[in-house]
């Protein structure tokens, strides 16, 4: 096993749970940050998830910024691995693209570029579901299958995982990295702290009882510690390298969400009917979030997890378990109103 392993972006939701389940099996962590003042949260996370609490002893930090070239080169400096998971996720698709795109993409060459120059081949790269599917195709979709990233229904966010992830696997080719990518479904889950981003916030959505109707469409989904654990195992499998890797439970559509909450919690206001596409489509225009799902409306997306199950012996918390943790989690801590 390699060790110890660089964990870009290690404040994140993904990641703290990938640094949970490292220092688990008993190997050091160096986590990158942007900013040096968050390594307490993420210490603060960890600690009351541990096996044990002296794991700690094998969490390190560095300070190091997708957008600049400082501080990767110490950063990999004597490392084993790198699993790179830093990239943002936004709530609301940007007004300009390059948002997105520009720190996905740069951000990925410069830590492969860093790995390399440190002697280290072994990498694994979070990617997303979303670089596999692509509006213009129907049915199970596979990790043979690209997102078109100029298609027409292409968000600046699946434009920015697809990028990305090409370029990983060019310069992986290009500079004889070992690179494994896993690919995630919208990832639910309980956090391990306060800060988890915006993955969560479907489930606010639902739970809120902001909207009366749900889409009539559905997701694939995976819980976030099923996620962590296949970075791990990526890394404990070399025959995974070279291949891509589809995390995903199976799907749901909304209304199976919106009643299984409301059966969960029947006494919160969450919505009972699937809208009718024309009625989204006209709120959609004063509401960005739902801008994005537009074209989505009236289907059920579906990906394979075949890959992850042969080659890693994954076995899925099921996506409505996923799903209720997220909730219970959320409504513990007081991040839905009542």
């Amino acid at each position: 096993m390699h060790d110890p392993i660089l964990l870009t972006g290690i404040s994140g939701f993904i990641a703290k749970h990938i640094a949970l389940r490292v220092l688990d099996r008993g190997l050091s962590v160096r986590g990158t940050l942007r900013t040096p003042a968050r390594a307490d949260e993420v210490r603060a996370a960890l600690a009351p998830h541990l096996s044990d609490p002296a794991a700690l002893d094998r969490l390190s930090f560095v300070t190091a910024d997708l957008e600049q070239d400082e501080g990767w080169s110490a950063a990999a400096d004597g490392v084993g691995a790198v699993i790179h998971t830093a990239s943002p996720f936004p709530i609301a698709q940007p007004k300009d693209p390059g948002t997105l795109i520009r720190p996905a993409l740069e951000g990925t060459a410069r830590v492969l570029r860093a790995a390399h120059a440190a002697g280290v081949r072994r990498v694994v790269l979070t990617s997303s579901v979303v670089a596999i599917l692509d509006d213009a195709r129907h049915g199970l979709q596979t990790e043979d299958d690209w997102c078109d990233p100029d298609g027409p229904t292409a968000t600046p966010y699946a434009r920015s995982k697809t990028l990305a992830e090409r370029k990983a696997w060019e310069m992986a080719a290009e500079l004889g990295l070992d690179l494994t990518t896993i690919n995630p479904a919208l990832v639910l889950g309980p956090p391990l702290d306060g800060h988890f981003g915006s993955s969560l916030g479907l489930v606010q959505r639902l739970l809120s009882g902001r909207d009366p109707m749900v889409p009539a469409m559905g997701l694939p989904l995976v819980d976030v510690r099923d996620v962590a654990e296949m970075h791990l195992r990526a890394l404990e499998r070399p025959e995974t390298a070279g291949r891509r890797y589809i995390a995903s439970a199976g799907s749901m559509r909304m209304i199976d969400m919106a009643r299984a909450l409301r059966g969960a919690w029947p006494d919160r206001r969450i919505a009972r009917h699937e809208a009718p596409n024309l009625l989204m489509r006209v709120i959609a225009l004063a509401d960005p979030q739902l801008r994005a799902i537009l074209p989505k409306l009236g289907r059920v997306e579906t990906v394979s997890n075949t890959r992850a199950v042969q080659d890693m012996g994954m076995g899925f918390i099921p996506p409505r378990h996923a799903l209720l943790d997220s909730a219970e989690w959320l409504i513990a801590h007081g991040r839905v109103r009542d």
